[in-house]
């Protein structure tokens, strides 16, 4: 790609000639961070579970089949360009896999990892179109998409309201970047087959001055709020919800605008507020006992406080369960402990986590069976909401997972992921 190449030639072919090399002599898992800014307390704790189960890892069992693992931490405070600036950095460093943790760098990312040959896990965000496994060979969105997402939160509202939305006013709220923006095609389809109005809020980066926006959205009357905010965003809109008097039963959020800092600040005035998940919610599970015992009491943990048992904290694990078990996979089927960013892209593609599974991890109860295939990079995209309960002061399931409406959702993907393959020359490798 022409625009590939004036970053500097020389550059780009010790790229090309770093990702085909046979093996690393460790297992270099970048972590690319925020932990300053307005979406630091968003990013901090995510980073800190998705590290310490690496650490984990490497205390109880000398890594992974014995291979020790090497975590590079690259701060980018949700900043594309240095997001660009980390993934440079961290490959040259033989970094196998990534984690981009922002919409927008992975959208940067997807066509470089594309032509590198290393696997992407934009775990629950990104591109939703690389659900498409053929179009995006490098690239996985599994548990959920937000077009998941947006699907079980008006199915909810629907449950909520009887079976019937017609005339139902329904608002999102979103900030204003590729994040934001991805659900709203969804939908504008749901509002036409379901009868309610959709009614668009953006909020610009990074979202701490909502003063402008909440009059307007009032005066709307909407009968429900959808929330896709992130970092300071989600707080300030939380908090003007409840000096509106809005009822925190009929504000629906992603899963990214649901940690318990977002809601924790507002006391017994969030009680009720919820949120879509695609994984379980609390402290019950036995992987906690090891992580405290080999990495708490230890001082090797990445963060200065115990946020064990929090929302991205546990996501933050969960997303390195996932590497490195693919890697682990990618050992078995290859017959080697010396892997490559190739051999992993196989281990990805190849998962089949049952609940047993997680439950031998011991999460046991963490999420629903997943199972990823060339076609199918986003599994089966089953997605619950959980709520607030201000007493107690954590969050509580109270639904099972929704099926994803798939008549709906696949067409979506298949014209998304042509239309986003053309723009960025890519072609389809095929299953």
């Amino acid at each position: 790609m022409m625009r590939r190449q004036r970053t500097g030639l020389c550059a780009s072919l010790f790229l090309i000639a770093s990702s085909i090399a046979p093996a690393f002599a460790e297992i270099v898992i970048p972590s690319l961070t925020y932990r300053t800014g307005p979406y630091g307390g968003s990013g901090v704790p995510y980073s800190d579970g998705f590290t310490d189960y690496l650490t984990l890892l490497n205390e109880r069992d000398g890594g992974i089949n014995g291979e020790p693992i090497k975590v590079v931490e690259c701060e980018y405070g949700y900043n594309t360009e240095k997001g660009l600036e980390c993934f440079d950095e961290t490959f040259e460093q033989g970094a196998l896999l990534y984690h981009p943790m922002s919409t927008g760098l992975t959208y940067q990312l997807i066509p470089r990892a594309n032509e590198l040959g290393v696997v992407m896990h934009t775990m629950g965000y990104g591109l939703t179109a690389a659900a498409d496994g053929g179009m995006f060979p490098y690239a996985f969105n599994f548990p959920a998409h937000y077009w998941h997402a947006a699907s079980a939160q008006i199915r909810h509202i629907k449950e909520t309201e009887g079976g019937d939305l017609t005339g139902k006013k329904i608002v999102h709220m979103y900030h204003n970047s590729g994040y934001g923006k991805e659900p709203i095609p969804t939908l504008e389809k749901l509002a036409d087959i379901e009868g309610f109005e959709l009614v668009l809020a953006p909020i610009d980066h990074p979202g701490e001055d909502q003063t402008a926006i909440w009059p307007d959205v009032m005066a709307q009357s909407p009968d429900y709020i959808l929330l896709w905010g992130w970092g300071i965003m989600n707080e300030v809109a939380l908090k003007s919800a409840a000096k509106a008097d809005f009822p925190m039963d009929r504000m629906i959020g992603v899963w990214w605008s649901a940690n318990e800092g977002d809601i924790k600040p507002l006391g017994k005035r969030g009680d009720g507020y919820k949120a879509v998940t695609f994984h379980a919610v609390g402290t019950s599970f036995r992987i906690f006992n090891e992580m405290n015992m080999l990495v708490y009491q230890t001082n090797k943990a990445r963060g200065e406080l115990n946020n064990i048992g929090d929302v991205l904290y546990n996501r933050g694990i969960m997303a390195a369960i996932f590497a490195t078990e693919a890697i682990r996979l990618a050992m078995e089927i290859h017959g080697t402990t010396d892997v490559t960013r190739e051999m992993i892209r196989d281990g990805y593609e190849q998962l089949n986590f049952s609940e047993e599974t997680f439950a031998s991890l011991g999460m046991e109860g963490f999420i629903p069976d997943v199972s990823i295939s060339c076609e199918n990079h986003a599994g089966a995209g089953l997605v619950a909401v959980k709520q607030w309960n201000a007493v107690v002061r954590r969050w509580e399931q109270v639904t099972d997972y929704y099926e994803p409406d798939d008549a709906l959702i696949d067409p979506q993907v298949a014209t998304a992921s042509e239309t986003f393959a053309e723009s960025a020359g890519m072609t389809r490798r095929g299953c």
